[in-house]
């Protein structure tokens, strides 16, 4: 047995990885808490940015704020798979922040949720969502180094490199 994206078998497929296949509970926890170490990192390099005035840049901090967005997307796409429901308050703030686009609101929660409720359309969505995302967050990542090249930063401390020298 695989991951099933039905609600109501969603969490015993998690359980069946977790217990049944060898070393499942150890990839599952890895892969959890490594994302909850990685959510740390960034949040020191943001308020390292903060610290350094890095949000000068506009181009770089706009796309590393992006960036923040799209990882935050990929962990909560991934937060709701093995659970295969939601809570109701969960579901109705996050369709009601998406709903309230105008103009597309309505057709974006029906592409990216899949209609107003959480079913297996929704939990078939969020995997293959949770499984893309990282793909297009490499290639954010690779795009911020490039606006960071662009102005030339290669001090990523944002230290002062010629405190030790004597002006003349």
């Amino acid at each position: 047995m695989h991951y099933t994206s039905d609600t109501t078998t969603a969490f015993s497929s998690v359980t069946h990885i977790c217990r049944d296949v060898n070393y499942g509970w150890l990839i599952r926890y890895a892969h959890a808490n490594g994302a909850s170490m990685f959510f740390i990192c960034l949040f020191i390099h943001v308020g390292r940015g903060i610290y350094y005035g890095s949000y000068m840049l506009n181009e770089t901090w706009n796309i590393g704020i992006i960036l923040l967005l799209t990882t935050m997307a990929t962990a909560f796409v991934g937060y709701v798979l093995p659970w295969g429901q939601m809570s109701f308050w969960g579901a109705t703030v996050i369709t009601n922040l998406l709903s309230a686009i105008p103009y597309i609101g309505t057709t974006l929660v029906e592409w990216i949720w899949g209609g107003f409720s959480v079913d297996k359309a929704t939990l078939t969505r969020f995997f293959a969502f949770h499984f893309i995302l990282p793909f297009i967050i490499t290639a954010l990542v690779l795009v911020h180094l490039l606006f960071l090249h662009e102005t030339g930063s290669n001090n990523p401390s944002g230290l002062n490199s010629d405190s030790d020298k004597i002006p003349f």
